[in-house]
């Protein structure tokens, strides 16, 4: 496994929308278009979309969320994992975490010390994969998801 994250561009953009979950999963997992038109219209800087690829093969989509003014008050500022897209049959082979990583990365890069990131809640959803990779409950919810937070 060689993956890496690439920029959107209109040479991929047709890879990233052919990003499909598994059927069982489309109820808690946001489809790659709406991500990227909510990209779109945020503030330029925002959002962090990416491509990812093992070898040539598209294999997901993740987009990270910089510097949002979470409470709408300018009284919490966060960065972290927006959305994470893995293809149905690409899951279990290390590319969710490869992407968890990744965004990782680019946050201590950019100086933040802590991700955020949000799951659907229940038996179907995946807060064991989060819990795995570190993160940690709040106790927050956000718009009906449990909000987890992984120390950088």
């Amino acid at each position: 496994m060689t993956p890496r994250l690439e920029k959107l561009t209109p040479r991929n953009l047709d890879a990233a929308l052919a990003v499909r979950v598994r059927p069982d999963q489309e109820h808690a997992v946001t489809p790659v278009a709406e991500s990227l038109a909510e990209a779109y219209v945020r503030p330029a800087g925002v959002a962090w979309p990416r491509l990812i690829v093992d070898g040539d093969r598209p294999v997901g989509f993740l987009m990270a969320f910089l510097d949002i003014d979470w409470h709408g008050d300018a009284s919490v500022i966060r960065s972290g994992l927006w959305r994470l897209n893995i293809d149905a049959g690409e899951q279990g082979n290390g590319y969710g975490r490869f992407a968890v990583g990744s965004v990782a990365g680019e946050l201590r890069r950019r100086g933040t010390k802590e991700l955020y990131v949000t799951w659907h809640p229940g038996p179907d959803g995946p807060e064991e994969f989060y819990l795995r990779l570190g993160f940690r409950t709040n106790g927050e919810t956000s718009g009906g998801q449990t909000v987890g937070v992984l120390d950088l």
